[in-house]
């Protein structure tokens, strides 16, 4: 996650990490994941006339980078980078995650999305289209369509947990086909997120999403501790113990309230490693990969043969 430089010596260090990440040749880049022979494939979400949530539009765009499993299962994650909603760390958090899912058999779906400069609305739409769009496309694409979920790193957490606790049916009303399915995600995986808007969240996620000042209903409506429900989809939470940048409370409140909805869920807490788990890499990394595909496996959303952690 790209932080502010008054964030504290591990947020700077944060940053040599990820400008050093993106130096590296590609198979340190990618983390040590074997690229696919399939070619990914970019597709755009708004044909540059992108909504803002008000119900005017801006000549912008968000785009879905699709890579596929060679050998797939059905399942899908739209992955969401980190950034601190003022960037996107689109390597380590983003295609190299898509990578190491191919690897156990699952489409990654990587999201650029929007920037929000204080719309706050503008990334969670972002999201919710990356769902309908992948969930729309899903024959065509190998992708079984009660199989899709999402997963993100620090903002990017936060982003995925909205689309968690923030999605609907589908407009059947529509005169666009992709708004007619459902963006309620299957699954979530949310990794150092950033939960909450309120104190214990992180100030800097904050201010980019929502400005200097938002309005308390503001700061309610997207501290996504507040709106689990039974209905929320079952979730799988790492965070280190020791991350200074986004405190792992964050990660807990969102796992007590599942907790008390009765939603399958399961908190791996990290005894260290920091935000950004030592910059992508090493056993904390390690752990909550091959403990969130154990996890799939046991909700059984990938099989059994696909949890095996690749070396």
């Amino acid at each position: 996650m790209k932080e502010p430089l008054d964030c504290g010596l591990n947020a700077k260090r944060h940053i040599w990490a990820v400008l050093l990440a993106a130096l590296l040749p590609i198979s340190s880049h990618f983390l040590h994941a074997e690229a696919s022979p399939t070619k990914p494939e970019l597709f755009s979400l708004w044909d540059s006339k992108a909504p803002v949530g008000d119900g005017t539009f801006q000549t912008d765009d968000a785009e879905i980078t699709l890579f596929r499993a060679d050998h797939s299962n059905g399942a899908a994650m739209v992955i969401c980078p980190g950034g601190g909603y003022g960037g996107l760390v689109m390597g380590p958090e983003g295609q190299g995650i898509a990578l190491w899912l191919n690897q156990h058999g699952i489409a990654g779906v990587v999201l650029k999305y929007r920037l929000p400069r204080g719309n706050y609305m503008v990334p969670m739409l972002d999201a919710q289209r990356a769902i309908r769009t992948t969930r729309f496309h899903s024959k065509e694409w190998g992708i079984d369509p009660t199989r899709i979920g999402i997963i993100g790193f620090s903002a990017g957490g936060h982003l995925a947990s909205t689309a968690g606790t923030h999605f609907d049916t589908g407009n059947q009303k529509s005169s666009d086909p992709i708004e007619q399915v459902s963006c309620r995600p299957d699954f979530m995986i949310l990794i150092y997120p950033v939960i909450t808007m309120g104190d214990k969240g992180h100030p800097g996620s904050r201010k980019n999403l929502m400005g200097p000042d938002p309005k308390p209903e503001e700061v309610e409506q997207f501290s996504n501790e507040k709106h689990i429900s039974p209905q929320t989809p079952p979730t799988f939470l790492a965070h280190a113990l020791n991350d200074t940048v986004v405190p792992a409370e964050n990660s807990r409140m969102f796992f007590e309230a599942l907790q008390a909805n009765k939603v399958p869920a399961k908190f791996l807490e990290l005894p260290e490693g920091g935000h950004g788990l030592n910059g992508y890499k090493g056993p904390m990394w390690d752990a909550w990969q091959a403990q969130s595909l154990a996890w799939l496996g046991a909700q059984k959303i990938i099989p059994a043969g696909d949890v095996v952690q690749s070396k």
